[in-house]
């Protein structure tokens, strides 16, 4: 396998980032439409992800090219993958790495997330036949590009049931999708943490939301939970997709719920894309509202009584939330955060794109 892939897509970013690369704040381009902003974060990232690839033998390749394909492969599987694992890592590089992680994640987020990198302890002492990747130290870095304050570069933190992908454009602007959290067990059912659930409020919203539903809400509200082996990747339909098409959303639009349903269906919302970093969260939220709260569209497919086999898919006009509990006696989730536009920060280069050649 060669070291640098590329892909149609990445490739037309290449001049892209020669252009960003000397792009700061004053840009005549303008923000790109719907962005995430914030150099202060986008400042701290870079100093944090520095800090990190300072720290490294020159022998670890933690690094890669901004326009590797590399940067579009994620996945949420136990396997091995491209950059530097925690376990060769020293104590003191472990801190820095963790640093560079939470530097996207709110609190809860934080929390979650080390949850579920801990149910590795877990599942090596239970497991019958243990699986190396899925350990709780198997969890990879890798950088994309220069990470310079005002520069245009990416990281990912991937491991089993955890995918975190930044993108920073220009020092200013950032991209924070795909965020994948998933937990097996999904309910811990033995042991000191008997009853631990990473992603409680993600089932327990979903299944209120989805109880208070009419019998003429259901008509379009449920669905078939998606068949496992030809319909999805992991239970999920967009699977690891680079990109996802937004299609026609399925469910109960927003607009035909009632006030407390409505109220219900974006705690649940506010509850998947509150793991991240509230200065970059707020500007999501009211990018969604923007784009009119009232066409997010709600699907349930499965049984209402928790410990089930069930799915629900959330869909606006920006963005997708898809969450699976089928796997192993419904003891097993997946749920992801996807932006339709800017998954790895595609919106943003595309805008800086479109603008250099009109320049030229």
């Amino acid at each position: 396998m060669t070291l640098h892939r590329f892909c149609p897509q990445l490739l037309a970013f290449i001049s892209t980032v020669v252009l960003l690369s000397g792009t700061g704040a004053g840009d005549p381009a303008g923000p790109p439409p719907n962005a995430i902003e914030s150099p202060r974060v986008a400042r701290e990232l870079a100093v944090a992800a520095q800090r990190f690839m300072d720290t490294l033998d020159p022998r670890m390749q933690a690094k890669y090219l901004f326009q590797d394909a590399e940067r579009g492969n994620f996945h949420f599987f136990p396997i091995a993958r491209r950059g530097v694992p925690l376990k060769k890592l020293k104590v003191g590089q472990r801190q820095l790495a963790y640093s560079l992680m939470s530097g996207t994640l709110s609190y809860v987020g934080n929390q979650k997330a080390f949850t579920i990198m801990s149910l590795g302890d877990y599942l090596r002492e239970t497991d019958e036949t243990p699986n190396a990747h899925r350990d709780s130290d198997s969890y990879y870095i890798t950088i994309f590009g220069n990470p310079a304050p005002d520069g245009t570069w990416g990281y990912r933190f991937e491991g089993f049931h955890l995918s975190l992908n930044v993108t920073v454009v220009a020092g200013r602007w950032i991209s924070v999708t795909p965020s994948f959290f998933g937990a097996i067990p999904a309910t811990v059912p033995s042991g000191p943490r008997k009853g631990l659930q990473v992603l409680k409020q993600e089932a327990e919203l979903a299944r209120s939301l989805a109880k208070s539903l009419t019998a003429e809400q259901r008509k379009v509200g449920f669905g078939e939970i998606p068949d496992f082996l030809t319909e999805t990747v992991g239970g999920l339909t967009t699977g690891n997709k680079r990109k996802i098409e937004r299609g026609k959303p399925r469910g109960v639009p927003a607009s035909a719920m009632t006030v407390e349903q409505r109220e219900i269906l974006m705690k649940l919302v506010r509850e998947h894309i509150g793991r991240i970093r509230k200065e970059l969260a707020d500007q999501d939220l009211a990018r969604i509202d923007r784009a009119g709260t009232g066409k997010i569209h709600f699907v349930w497919s499965g049984d209402l009584v928790p410990g089930q086999p069930h799915h629900y898919l959330i869909q606006g006009p920006t963005f997708l939330i898809e969450y699976d509990n089928t796997q192993d006696d419904a003891n097993h989730v997946h749920c992801v955060y996807r932006d339709f536009d800017n998954d790895f920060g595609d919106a943003m280069l595309e805008h800086y794109r479109k603008h250099h050649d009109h320049k030229h």
